[in-house]
């Protein structure tokens, strides 16, 4: 459950790194989004897991 996790929130900030790159952006917009996002989409599945068993 861990690895999943974490694979989903470096999953959201390295697309977020590379978005904010390919974009040339001066604030990391997407990078801060995405990473939220994908901490709040982890919990999610956990939440969802747990609640399962």
């Amino acid at each position: 459950m861990a690895v999943q996790m974490a694979a989903i929130i470096v999953g959201g900030v390295l697309g977020g790194i590379e978005l904010d790159k390919y974009l040339n952006l001066r604030f990391p917009i997407f990078t801060l989004v995405l990473t939220l996002l994908s901490v709040f989409l982890a919990i999610y599945y956990f939440i969802k897991d747990v609640l399962k068993k």
